[in-house]
């Protein structure tokens, strides 16, 4: 028996590997929002949601329809209506109605808004290197390159 057909016989199946690496991704993935939700609740006094609605009306000044934000951060209609009424009550967000559709808001974030979120995000990426510190900028290339295949992969089995 050859030691090539030896190392094929105790190779675990690519299944298992896969398997395997999908564990990995859900757990770092998971280890790396669970510290941000502590960060965010014990030093800023925020959540993660809040933080990502106001991240998502950042990306669009001219604003979002909630079906828009829902969409976009793969949540409930009520989960964001919540959000958004809390936000406009604390002058971060406003609701514009729409003249060609009576029942849709867009919702915009305030310049007060704006300001809150850009401190946010700001302490957020500093979090992010952090957390990600032990990483260089060779891993950090890779694994991009290696995600973004994966979810151009994935995206296309739709």
């Amino acid at each position: 028996m050859s030691s090539e057909t030896n190392l094929d016989q105790t190779a675990e199946p690519l299944s298992k590997s896969r398997l395997r690496m999908w564990l990995g991704l859900l757990k770092a993935s998971s280890l790396i929002e669970d510290e941000i939700r502590r960060r965010l609740r014990s030093e800023l006094d925020w959540t993660l949601p809040r933080f990502d609605v106001m991240s998502a009306l950042a990306r669009r000044p001219e604003g979002l329809k909630m079906s828009e934000i829902s969409k976009m951060l793969r949540v409930s209609n009520g989960n964001i209506t919540g959000i958004v009424d809390r936000l406009t009550q604390e002058g971060l967000a406003l609701r514009v109605a729409l003249p060609q559709d009576r029942r849709a808001n867009m919702v915009q974030l305030t310049p007060k808004g704006e300001e809150v979120f850009a401190e946010h995000a700001a302490t957020h990426e500093a979090w992010i290197d952090e957390i990600l510190g032990e990483l260089n900028a060779g891993d950090i290339e890779s694994m991009t390159a290696q995600l973004d295949h994966l979810a151009k992969f994935l995206e296309n089995q739709d």
